[in-house]
């Protein structure tokens, strides 16, 4: 007597069930949501608020030997985590009875934000907690510290035919103070080449650095 035979069903592991699916589509969902994902460092171009202006005071040892005050603005060109690298530009005037000076510099400044968490130890008592206590105290959370560079030129520069060099480095805190404004407070050093009064020379600038980034 010949046996019907019933047709084998296909097999259900060649293909996920929609069970399957919506189980995988869920962790994929919470693995995007993480914390640790949340916080990788993404490349930014001219972030949303990138933008700084300061009063300057300076001591400088050339040209002329006095303080000055003067202006500088900025923008910030990209960031990448804790790393930016802002573009400024820098203007003083200097009128006196017997001279008049005005100085246009441009330079690029990167900085480290957040450079003192650097010290998350040891675990007990970490010591960039320690720092951030003592030096800005009920604040400690919401100032960020930095480090930058300084690079780029000046004008008028030595013999008065080209720019001078200006290098430098800076130490300064962030503070936001609302939503997207920040008070902005650095100590700053450079050194440039310049021209006054038909001589070339070599000037070192302490500058005191005071404005809004938002």
């Amino acid at each position: 007597m010949l046996s019907r035979q019933t047709p084998a069903e296909p097999c259900r592991s060649h293909r996920p069930s929609r069970h399957l699916a919506a189980l995988i589509s869920c962790q994929m969902a919470s693995l995007l949501a993480s914390p640790v994902l949340a916080q990788d460092a993404l490349l930014e171009w001219l972030p949303v608020r990138p933008f700084s202006f300061d009063m300057t005071f300076s001591q400088r040892t050339f040209a002329p030997d006095n303080r000055v005050i003067g202006v500088q603005a900025g923008f910030t060109a990209l960031r990448y985590g804790n790393l930016e690298v802002r573009t400024m530009y820098q203007f003083y005037s200097n009128h006196t009875l017997t001279f008049q000076t005005d100085q246009n510099s441009l330079y690029l400044n990167p900085r480290w934000n957040n450079f003192i968490d650097i010290l998350d130890f040891p675990k007990g008592m970490p010591i960039n907690r320690v720092i951030r206590h003592v030096l800005f105290g009920p604040l400690e959370d919401r100032a960020v510290p930095y480090l930058g560079l300084i690079g780029g030129g000046t004008l008028p520069g030595p013999g008065n035919t080209w720019p001078g060099h200006l290098i430098g480095g800076q130490v300064g805190v962030r503070f936001p103070v609302g939503r997207g404004v920040s008070v902005d407070t650095a100590i700053q050093y450079t050194q440039y080449g310049i021209d006054f009064r038909g001589e070339a020379g070599q000037t070192q600038q302490w500058l005191i650095t005071t404005g809004i980034r938002f």
